[in-house]
């Protein structure tokens, strides 16, 4: 009898998040590969005291990888941060494409604004400063007068409780086929307390909710775990847009 497999670890219900962290640098390692540009955007964040709650590295890349395979030239983002994901999806849309991103603090747009620079694609970045609510019904002025197109991928990574009032309004910006994802929205599990006082559960249940009952809209969710702990995304696909 071949007992070699023993000398393997087996995967059980004693993995840690050291274990997730450890499998999240290999895949990043092995295959997601993010160049150099990636860790200066980081390096900048953390020298200005930025939170270290950007995107892993394979989920950037996922979102480069969406904005590919749905054809995105124009995507919006709600909440930039250091502009890690926003890089990203800069470089999936190419030159002739363009991305709105939205971020509530100056000071973060600011470091935002140099990374892109330095990474070559801060002229098909437009950073738009200012509390996420307020920003999102004037950009959806705007695209009522004729001044700017829908948008084909959306990603919602911002404050969770205004999730649902985020997905409203970006669903009056989509079309038929635009890919809407929101990050965050499992939370350690703590998305199963129907009874949580905490504003930032309260709003990604309902907006898991609105968007398993808009009939304009084909949705999932997927768990994750990874070197930020367990959490999730949801994604969607707009059938048809807001009347």
């Amino acid at each position: 009898m071949d007992d070699s497999a023993d000398s393997v670890t087996q995967p059980g219900p004693d993995r840690t998040t050291r274990s997730w962290a450890d499998v999240d640098a290999h895949l990043e390692r092995s295959i997601v590969r993010p160049d150099e540009s990636f860790a200066e955007v980081q390096r900048r964040a953390q020298e200005a005291s930025m939170p270290g709650i950007e995107v892993s590295a394979g989920t950037g890349k996922l979102l480069g990888l969406l904005a590919e395979i749905s054809g995105a030239r124009r995507v919006l983002e709600v909440g930039t941060l250091a502009g890690f994901s926003t890089l990203w999806m800069a470089r999936a849309v190419g030159g002739d494409g363009a991305v709105v991103t939205c971020e509530a603090e100056p000071a973060h747009a600011d470091v935002a604004r140099t990374n892109l620079d330095a990474a070559g694609v801060g002229g098909r970045v437009d950073i738009r400063v200012g509390a996420a609510e307020q920003t999102l019904e004037q950009l959806v002025e705007e695209h009522r007068g004729g001044d700017g197109a829908a948008f084909d991928l959306v990603f919602l990574d911002a404050d969770k409780a205004g999730n649902p009032r985020y997905l409203q309004l970006a669903l009056q910006m989509a079309r038929p086929g635009t890919v809407i994802v929101g990050d965050n929205v499992v939370r350690d599990g703590a998305v199963l307390d129907a009874d949580s006082s905490d504003p930032d559960i309260r709003g990604i249940r309902q907006f898991l909710q609105d968007q398993g009952e808009d009939p304009r809209l084909e949705a999932t969710a997927v768990q994750t775990v990874g070197a930020k702990g367990w959490d999730g995304f949801s994604l969607a696909v707009v059938r048809e847009p807001a009347s």
